[in-house]
């Protein structure tokens, strides 16, 4: 029997069922050199949490996440808790040599994010690991696309277009949450989906943004405050807040390798529910994905006669694509839920491999840089921002 890996999951709403189901998952249809032990889950309401443990499977709960640290039979603190919280659990928990898995963006602040990797670097040196959850890295088909990328199939990287575009606050009704508050979360779309594309396109590419020019909107700037949370919204109830954050981000940018880039992220897109598209077009070929369409990629090998070349559409469920092995028959999709799964599944195998995972907090730190610069840029009238 392979070790056990003892974890504490911090935060069970949303995130927190989302790696609940990971952390059970994993190991039966992964080989893991380590199996986790869903040993506790910390919550503030002591009758919610003791209800969200029975129903994701958690021994047992924690109302304080410091008694979490505390624990001997905890080994790793996964965060999924608001952003206003992430530095200071995240770096309590490397301090008390525990493994830290925290959700995205890395923090609120370039600052909080610093702090955060500087601790993660002073673990790491003890052999205590950390890392943060852009899973839509671990989706199979943007895994080939970086595969596609790093053999040169695309030749010189020229354009990357990326939206992430969702619709779940386009009614002017739907009510206030922590979500629209600049001092939980941060920014709003921006930080919330936007850190997803600044991340997904950067992995995929192999380069890194340097310069942005932006521009940042709250089209709802006052929403009814809530009567009962749930699911991304709530309830509306009586009285109204005010939305301290953006609705929506665009901006241009440039890597590093040269290429140009348009970026936008707003949950204002009526229709579109989690459409995450990005396309990269180079000197020898392009590609484009869509989450809505999540086992599919799109390629263009300019390698091709012109008379008979196109996009092709691959289907990512093959043995032999990222991931879909320990999974289904070809042909039988993925969903949304398997990218944590195997978010699970490298950092584990990081972990007992004694190797630093990506991506790191100094990867998450980068991506909150980019978003600083953003908004830098966005309030100074769209001037062009270093990164």
């Amino acid at each position: 029997m392979p070790p056990t890996l003892g974890v504490g999951l911090i935060g069970y709403a949303f995130m927190g069922a989302a790696h609940s189901q990971a952390w059970r998952t994993a190991p039966h249809f992964f080989d893991l050199p380590m199996r986790p032990r869903l040993t506790v889950l910390a919550g503030r309401d002591a009758v919610r949490v003791a209800d969200a443990a029975e129903r994701l499977g958690w021994s047992s709960v924690e109302t304080d996440w410091r008694r979490v640290l505390e624990r001997d039979d905890v080994d790793l603190v996964d965060v999924c808790t608001p952003g206003d919280t992430h530095a200071e659990i995240a770096i309590a928990a490397l301090e008390a040599g525990k493994h830290v898995l925290c959700e995205k963006p890395l923090a609120n602040t370039v600052a909080q994010a610093e702090a955060m990797a500087e601790a993660a670097a002073r673990a790491a040196a003890r052999g205590v690991r950390s890392m943060v959850g852009f899973t839509y890295r671990r989706v199979p088909a943007i895994g080939l696309a970086r595969e596609l990328v790093a053999q040169g199939r695309l030749g010189e990287i020229r354009h990357v277009r990326a939206q992430y575009l969702q619709d779940w606050i386009a009614d002017p009704a739907a009510p206030m949450s922590w979500r629209l508050q600049k001092e939980r979360a941060g920014s709003g779309a921006l930080g919330d989906i936007g850190a997803h594309i600044v991340d997904l396109t950067q992995h995929i590419t192999g380069q890194r943004l340097t310069g942005v020019s932006a521009l940042l909107e709250t089209f709802v700037k006052e929403r009814p405050l809530p009567a009962s949370a749930g699911s991304l919204s709530g309830v509306a109830g009586e009285g109204m807040g005010t939305v301290t954050v953006d609705d929506a981000a665009v901006f241009l940018g440039r890597f590093d390798g040269g290429a140009l880039a348009s970026f936008e992220a707003t949950r204002f897109a009526l229709g579109r529910k989690n459409a995450i598209r990005i396309e990269v077009n180079g000197s020898r070929g392009s590609l484009a994905f869509d989450f809505e369409d999540m086992n599919v990629l799109h390629f263009y090998d300019g390698d091709e006669p012109a008379a008979t070349a196109g996009f092709r559409r691959i289907v990512v469920t093959e043995p032999d694509h990222p991931y879909v092995g320990a999974w289904w028959p070809a042909g039988h999709g993925l969903g949304y839920e398997h990218g944590f799964t195997h978010q699970v599944v490298d950092l584990v195998t990081a972990i007992a491999k004694g190797e630093d995972p990506t991506p790191s907090f100094a990867d998450g730190l980068q991506v909150q840089r980019v978003l600083d610069a953003v908004e830098r840029s966005a309030a100074a009238r769209s001037v062009w921002t270093e990164i």
